[in-house]
């Protein structure tokens, strides 16, 4: 009797992408068989948000299979490592027609059964406002360290030459008597 237990699929869920960038589908799975490289089967699915029917979008059987037909045909590249359990592929250059779920399916026999995982692609005009945030805080920050550093430098090197001048101040100049005019 053969034990067969689910395979377990995890992705990102929801993902948003700016129109004309390539966008990496991530798909990482757990199986309880060891993984076979030559028996995996791996799949990926497109579902558009607008009624319509279900698209292949990719297949991996021992090597890479893109679609040579349909809207994901020169546009789709594979990006995973089945040793490393990882079936992500990467997707050139979205369209607005791209909008939709993506469906990444994995079968490791004898574990066949289990979830498939899934993933809410919106390609979107321009980056959201979380991500130009995220951006500006980055650009700032580095700015703002670059600043503190110089501020550092030069305070440390006007502190050094400070310094200096009042030690060759004392050394040069030795303390002569000062006699008082008004004595004879």
């Amino acid at each position: 009797v053969l034990q067969v237990s689910g395979m377990r699929i995890y992705t990102s869920g929801d993902m948003e992408a700016v129109n004309g960038t390539d966008v990496r589908l991530k798909c990482t799975f757990q199986s309880s068989s060891p993984i076979n490289p030559n028996a995996i089967i791996i799949s990926w699915s497109f579902r558009p948000l607008k009624p319509g029917r279900e698209e292949s979008v990719f297949h991996y059987q021992q090597k890479p299979y893109p679609p040579i037909e349909g809207i994901f045909r020169k546009r789709v590249v594979w990006a995973g490592d089945v040793m490393g359990r990882d079936a992500s592929i990467i997707i050139q250059q979205v369209k607005f027609t791209y909008n939709g779920t993506y469906i990444c399916q994995v079968k490791n026999p004898p574990d066949v059964h289990g979830t498939v995982g899934e993933i809410r692609l919106r390609v979107v005009t321009t980056a959201s406002f979380s991500e130009l945030l995220l951006l500006a805080l980055a650009i700032g920050g580095g700015i703002a360290a670059v600043v503190i550093l110089l501020v550092i430098i030069l305070s440390c090197r006007r502190y050094k030459k400070r310094t200096q001048r009042q030690q060759e101040g004392n050394e040069e100049a030795p303390c002569k008597d000062r006699k008082d005019p008004t004595v004879w």
